[in-house]
């Protein structure tokens, strides 16, 4: 099977006056279609940088990254741009919801800059709130804000769905039913899905766990079996 995307060799430096801090050491990578992967590792294993790197937010310090045969390290920033529009779709530990807009229109703001987006209502039955279209997010408890913001990124139906902590800022209940969603948006849509996280327990749901320790691969492994979210505890 060919990867969705492949990750070479990527190294990530950054400097901080005259002192340089390696985030990433020579990681290669590949993904491909329909999969759902958790990334593990703890705070500064490198796992976030990765992830950026991937949506097209920042670039290696060397290596390089293919996206479907076309090589985004030499890509222009115009380019990297239509990238992260029609091709990513991202979902942070905080929302990012506009609080003067409903539900909908935080949606909306999407769809109307997409090539081929499903209906925002549509997006938000997806994720389970059919009812709450109209709902700001002051109405909204986290875990419905959250799935506001994966209705949100889902929406322009992206190729990648990168999660970095999505249930981070929730309880264990209500960050179960995000990961439902989730898992329901991979399942039903196909969409390749990247979980980053640092609960080892949310990994039996992915079909693949990569394993990230000071910039390194440390262990890149498959499932035998997914688990469902609702069978996950932690």
């Amino acid at each position: 099977m060919t990867p969705v995307l492949r990750v070479i060799e990527v190294s990530k430096i950054y400097l901080m006056g005259e002192v340089s801090v390696t985030a990433l050491k020579k990681v290669s990578l590949d993904f491909f279609g329909g999969e759902l992967v958790v990334l593990l590792g703890a705070s500064g294993s490198g796992k976030s940088t990765l992830l950026n790197i991937i949506g097209g937010l920042d670039l290696p310090s060397s290596g390089g990254l293919s996206f479907r045969g076309t090589d985004l390290t030499a890509a222009t920033e115009a380019e990297l741009t239509a990238y992260r529009r029609r091709s990513i779709g991202f979902v942070f530990q905080f929302y990012n919801l506009i609080s003067s807009l409903t539900a909908l229109e935080n949606v909306q703001l999407v769809t109307d800059i997409s090539e081929d987006p499903m209906p925002a209502e549509e997006a938000l039955r997806l994720v389970g709130l059919g009812d709450r279209l109209n709902h700001f997010p002051a109405q909204l408890s986290g875990g419905e804000q959250q799935r506001v913001a994966i209705a949100r990124a889902v929406a322009k139906r992206p190729e990648l769905l990168l999660c970095d902590e999505p249930t981070g800022a929730l309880d264990y209940r209500t960050g179960k039913l995000v990961l439902e969603v989730i898992e329901r948006v991979n399942r039903e849509l196909g969409t390749t899905t990247l979980v980053i996280t640092h609960n080892v327990s949310i990994a039996g749901m992915a079909d693949r766990v990569i394993t990230l320790r000071s910039g390194e691969v440390a262990e890149d492994r498959r499932n035998a079996a997914r688990l469902s979210p609702s069978e996950l505890s932690w």
